[in-house]
């Protein structure tokens, strides 16, 4: 029987997509399939959208949000991860990362550099969206910076980001992170027993 693979749709910027990345590689162990990782620009689905990150949205809602950390302490507990280290230079622009994630696929190093910048986000964190820092943070990773940021400048690179956001948001998507299992979206981390579980199901 062949299953679904289950996509993932993500924006570094997002920690709740970091959170997600430390849980998925157990739960392909018990799936027996790999997620596809799809990268979107998170700016764009919001504009799309007409969408707002959390810390605007929770902005001066009595309850909710400590009810979300709450949630993300039963996240971590259950799916045994690190807690990510929040970035004092949050919101991180991340249009040069995203667009260097779609150059990393196409150079065969997509996982390592998700891998890498995810870290550098938050577990490290450092302020990805300045060049020289970020091109010092992947080569301490083992990447070719410069190449992959030469490579993320090209139109078609360009492109390929653009067109898998544009997607994301014709398919329902609003923000990050999002799955889909076949055409059935499920929104943010908490979502990821369920998309186990409709994968275990197909």
């Amino acid at each position: 029987m062949t299953r679904t693979a289950p996509q993932f749709l993500f924006d570094f910027g997002s920690p709740n997509a970091y959170l997600s990345h430390l849980a998925i590689p157990a739960i392909e162990q018990r799936i027996g399939v790999k997620f596809e990782y799809v990268p979107i620009l998170l700016g764009g689905i919001f504009k799309s959208t007409n969408n707002k990150s959390p810390a605007e949205t929770l902005a001066g809602i009595k309850n909710k949000r400590e009810f979300q950390q709450v949630e993300t302490e039963r996240f971590i507990k259950r799916f045994k991860v690190q807690p990510y280290v929040f970035n004092p230079n949050f919101p991180v622009n991340t249009l040069n990362l995203m667009r260097t994630a779609i150059a990393a696929q196409r150079e065969g190093v997509f996982e390592k550099y998700v891998e890498a910048a995810f870290h550098h986000m938050w577990r490290e964190p450092k302020k990805m969206d300045d060049p020289e820092i970020a091109a010092k943070a992947l080569a301490s990773s083992g990447l070719d910076a410069q190449k992959l940021f030469a490579r993320a400048q090209e139109p078609e690179v360009k492109a390929a980001l653009i067109k898998n956001t544009e997607e994301a948001v014709a398919r329902g998507a609003f923000g990050s992170p999002t799955f889909f299992v076949g055409n059935e979206m499920f929104f943010g981390k908490e979502q990821l027993r369920e998309v186990e579980e409709m994968v275990l199901e197909k």
